[in-house]
């Protein structure tokens, strides 16, 4: 059995779109907010934060939704369809808004973007969960590790896509000192609307998805799911427990993670005396490990397995937030040791994070992936909301310097949870002959 590698590009051109639109969000949406409308750090703190929030109640939701919704073009496609049209008529509208208000300021073109901001974020909520739910419903479970590496791979080649096309684009301030960031908005719109409209092209959900069931029905070992004698089928209590575990060891390592992601530059500035150029480049290099390391790790998962891969990585995760501490405590500059380690914290990072979802989906029935993928997003958008708020407050009350033990505790926590984790697990299959020089289908 080997995955269909083109189609799993394909299934990630709706990744790729979701992730272009928030690398653009998270660059210029708090420059507009602070430089056009002059609101001050908590305010645009909280209005940049209330993406997290919202995530918590509409990916849930919606994935479930979706679990229950039938039509001729699938389950997932109404979602991703609907939700990036809205999506693409609301970001175009941002930019109109935000120059009229430049050209005469009014309390009413500010509250319309926010309103109009906070629609854009519900649009973008409605389908994340049904779309990341489309690979494992195209994709044989014990596949679904190198799948998600290609998807997170897609989804970073998106965030690529749109850095690129920003630097290129050359904005010029006008006489006022304004900068018009329409075109901008409107290649992110394209892409989306681009993406997703070969994706509705080139993938035929409703056929490929009862062709992934009847592989499936061949293997009732992939089902961890029983029968409850009334023709449901429902999780067993080892299989629920098991589920609780790998939910909150996601929650824990994203804890970890994210606390840092957030606070370095700042941690740099404050313990270092050092600028945004030289923590910048630590965090690129451990985002071009990560890029450099999903495909290699999905295919290490599927030999010794995805629970192995995931401790691996946490060890690997915590020792170098451990170094994290060592070298930035002891040098006064950024230099090439601390790169190397920010290279290995990205392999860490992608080896739990292309392993974390197929296992959460491994524990479900296919009717309820949606359901599963929501409770994914619920534990590490729960994260991400609560991190930045305990690292900060304990950065202000004790020292800037338990950034990096706080993270490494908590992915530490998180190796522990893990290992009370007994399903979800890939198996590997053994290969033969020719077979075992044969990589992932073209």
């Amino acid at each position: 059995m080997k995955l269909n590698n083109k189609r799993t590009i394909l299934v990630g051109l709706a990744f790729l779109s979701i992730c272009a639109f928030w690398q653009m969000y998270d660059n210029i949406v708090p420059l507009i907010l602070t430089n056009t409308f002059h609101l001050n750090e908590t305010f645009s703190g909280v209005i940049m934060a209330a993406d997290n929030v919202l995530a918590l109640f509409l990916l849930p939701f919606f994935g479930t939704l979706s679990d229950k919704t039938n039509t001729k073009i699938g389950k997932r496609m109404p979602f991703i369809l609907a939700g990036t049209t809205i999506a693409v008529v609301l970001i175009n509208l941002l930019p109109l808004l935000d120059n009229s208000y430049a050209a005469a300021a009014s309390t009413g073109k500010m509250a319309a973007f926010i309103v109009i901001l906070g629609l854009l974020l519900v649009a973008m909520g409605t389908y994340r969960s049904p779309a990341v739910a489309l690979m494992p419903d195209v994709t044989p479970k014990p596949l679904r590790s190198k799948a998600n590496a290609i998807i997170n791979l897609m989804g970073a080649v998106g965030g690529i896509i749109y850095l690129g096309v920003a630097a290129v684009i050359k904005l010029v301030p006008d006489a006022a000192g304004h900068i018009n960031y329409q075109p901008l908005f409107m290649v992110v719109a394209g892409i989306m609307a681009v993406g997703v409209a070969l994706l509705y092209v080139t993938i035929k959900e409703p056929a490929l998805v009862e062709e992934n069931k009847a592989l499936e029905a061949l293997h009732p070992e992939w089902n961890l799911a029983e029968d409850d004698g009334s023709g449901n089928e429902i999780l067993p209590a080892d299989v629920k427990k098991s589920l609780g575990f790998l939910l909150a060891s996601i929650a824990l390592w994203f804890i970890g993670y994210n606390g840092v992601t957030t606070w370095f530059t700042t941690y740099v500035s404050q313990v270092m005396g050092q600028g945004l150029n030289g923590a910048s480049k630590c965090l690129l290099i451990a985002t071009a490990g990560a890029i450099v390391s999903y495909i290699p790790i999905g295919q290490l998962a599927s030999k010794i397995g995805r629970k192995k891969t995931i401790l691996a990585g946490v060890i690997l995760l915590a020792v170098c937030f451990g170094l994290g501490y060592v070298l930035t405590t002891t040098y006064k500059e950024i230099n090439i040791i601390m790169f190397v380690v920010f290279a290995l914290v990205g392999l860490a990072w992608a080896a739990i994070n292309v392993n974390s979802l197929p296992m959460v989906v491994e524990m479900c029935k296919g009717s309820d992936i949606g359901k599963f993928t929501g409770y994914y997003y619920t534990a590490s958008m729960a994260a991400q909301v609560v991190t930045p708020i305990l690292a900060g407050t304990l950065m202000r009350t004790v020292s800037y310097k338990v950034l990096f033990p706080y993270a490494a505790l908590f992915v530490a926590f998180s190796g522990v949870t893990m290992l009370f984790v007994k399903h979800g697990d890939s198996k590997a299959e053994a290969k033969k002959g020719l077979e075992a020089f044969e990589e992932m289908d073209d």
